[in-house]
């Protein structure tokens, strides 16, 4: 099949795409507002086994144990992010945080760890002034995945697995959102998914970055798809680096994988190549600094030459005894093994590894955005988190707006039909995403690579004025050099080849949008650190950096962060 031939249509009320903690809670929660609708969820590859939700290790923040709040959470995690979140957005993470937490152990049966009084257990984690995260041992996201996942084919939504969203349509009048466009990665065939409410829920995943914690497929699909229909995203310079991945050494997809900040917050320590700690040269709480912190150390003394063998630096356990290590890590120590490492007894390699996106799409505390008819939730999301996302609140964002999104979803298809769509643009995206299939075969590892090291180098955990414009001339070349070649083969079927190609086209748009954010800030806040301006900048002056795609230019501004309920240098917190 080509452009011009007759296209398959697909109907339904509420179209998800992503199938992580947000799409899940989204339809859960649209289905039990409505158990008449029609809910079909996307995803690229198979519900239950894919998303960064299902690879949480550490666990989920929310204020439960006696001398915790929810203002104190909140206050955590306004200056966890330097003034720079929407503050009604973080207000509504941390206060739903303690009902979603319930719904997820009463309602969908998660087994969440436990104190001998049968209390919830919650551990240290970085950044925080109160022990505050539940968790599931070091695998949390697999048992909130499962269970979900488990009540969503109990509900029987209707699911479509291996299909990748490749472009939202609008309607034919320009005014509203009518459907999206996507590819069967099986078959290769274009599908029209017509709906009356759309959620991007696809997550964000910073892999164009040479070291990097989400799986390889994860591609920002969801923000590119966002920033070709016109809409705004914000923070997008604001990329987490988490302080320890696993350096496994070259040729593996496991180097870059986290060692979950648990680690830290029980009480390892960071060595440098000579073996000696060095966190306390560079914050007073040591190795439970927040994460950009602790990054920017590591960072330091690999630049300055004190690196291990392979270049990273070492993590510490065995002080605090192997066999506690191996009851309270299991998973740490397990995934440290299956590489051939001794988490429990020795020392393990590790460097930063990019995490999480912090930016994302502008959108309303009911998860609507500007586009009427698309909702967002989740990683795809920008405001939350201003310019630090603070460990445990990232499940937590996804599971207390994916749950708001499908409330909001299903009142807002009541009454509504479905909307025409635009099928000249349909046809063009169509074109446009088949360009690949020719017979001109380019090394896509090449771009792929000088992408990696072009983020890492000049876009990463240090910045600067001359590296981020000398990463805007390459980006442009590698998009360039990109649109030039084809994946030598127009066989449809199966074809990872063009799967590959169409990853990198997205995440060649999202990097310069990260690049052009980084020079457009310039000062120094949370992950975003720039070497030629280091001060943090006036408090009380923050701004937000907000981009848009206009006629292909990548457009800036900043915007004014209106403190709705604390100034900088106040607390909400009452005196004990």
């Amino acid at each position: 099949m080509n452009a011009t031939l007759p296209l398959k249509i697909i109907e339904t009320d509420i179209l998800i795409l992503g199938s992580g903690g947000a799409g899940l809670f989204a339809a859960l929660h649209a289905h039990q507002a409505n158990p008449n609708l029609h809910i079909t969820i996307a995803v690229k590859g198979l519900l239950g086994k894919s998303g960064c939700t299902r690879m949480v290790q550490g666990g989920y923040n929310v204020a439960l144990a006696e001398g915790d709040s929810v203002e104190r959470h909140f206050m955590d995690t306004i200056e966890g992010g330097k003034w720079l979140s929407d503050q009604d957005l973080a207000w509504t993470l941390v206060s739903t945080a303690v009902e979603r937490i319930h719904e997820l152990e009463n309602e969908l049966g998660c087994f969440f760890d436990r104190n001998p009084d049968g209390t919830i257990h919650q551990k240290a984690f970085a950044g925080q002034t109160f022990d505050r995260t539940v968790h599931k041992g070091d695998l949390t996201g697999i048992e909130i995945i499962n269970r979900l996942a488990e009540q969503v084919w109990q509900r029987g939504i209707h699911r479509l697995e291996e299909y990748r969203a490749i472009e939202l349509i609008r309607s034919a009048d320009g005014t509203s959102l009518a459907g999206v466009l996507m590819l069967d990665m099986r078959t290769g065939e274009f599908i029209l998914v017509r709906a009356k409410a759309v959620l991007l829920a696809t997550g964000g995943g910073p892999t164009m970055y040479k070291y990097h914690t989400p799986s390889g497929d994860k591609s920002c699909d969801g923000l590119a798809m966002a920033l070709r229909a016109g809409l705004e995203l914000r923070d997008m310079e604001m990329v987490q680096f988490h302080p320890t991945g696993l350096l496994a050494g070259p040729g593996t997809r496991m180097t870059g994988t986290v060692l979950e900040e648990g680690l830290r917050g029980a009480g390892g320590y960071l060595l440098n190549g000579k073996q000696e700690r060095f966190m306390s040269n560079y914050d007073s709480r040591n190795e439970r600094a927040t994460r950009d912190i602790v990054s920017r150390a590591i960072n330091t003394e690999i630049r300055s030459g004190r690196a291990t063998p392979h270049g990273g630096v070492y993590i510490q356990m065995s002080h605090l005894g192997p066999e506690n290590v191996r009851k309270l890590f299991k998973g740490m120590v397990e995934r440290c093994a299956d590489s051939g490492f001794d988490l429990a007894g020795d020392l393990v390699e590790v460097v930063p590894t990019a995490h999480y996106m912090m930016g994302g799409l502008v959108f309303n505390a009911d998860c609507s955005t500007a586009l009427p008819g698309l909702f967002a939730a989740g990683e795809d999301t920008g405001g939350v988190h201003g310019a630090n996302r603070l460990g445990g609140n990232g499940v937590a964002n996804s599971t207390v707006f994916g749950g708001i999104a499908g409330e909001t979803m299903a009142q807002y298809v009541l009454g509504k039909s479905l909307l025409p769509c635009d099928m000249n643009a349909v046809i063009t995206s169509m074109k446009e995403h088949e360009a690949p299939l020719r017979p001109v075969q380019g090394n896509i590892e090449s771009v792929r690579d000088a992408l990696a090291d072009c983020m890492w180098n000049d876009v990463g955990i240090s910045r600067s004025k001359e590296s981020l414009l000398q990463a805007r001339t390459r980006l442009d070349q590698l998009a360039a050099e990109l649109n030039d070649i084809g994946v030598g083969n127009d066989s449809r079927e199966f074809n990872l080849t063009w799967q590959d190609w169409l990853n990198l086209r997205n995440l060649i748009l999202v990097s310069r949008t990260i690049n052009e954010a980084a020079i457009a800030r310039e000062n120094s806040r949370g992950s975003h650190y720039r070497e030629d301006f280091p001060e943090a900048g006036d408090l009380a002056g923050s701004y937000y950096t907000v981009v848009n795609l206009r006629q292909g230019q990548l457009n800036i501004e900043n915007r004014q962060v209106m403190f709705t309920r604390v100034q900088p240098g106040e607390t909400i917190l009452l005196e004990a």
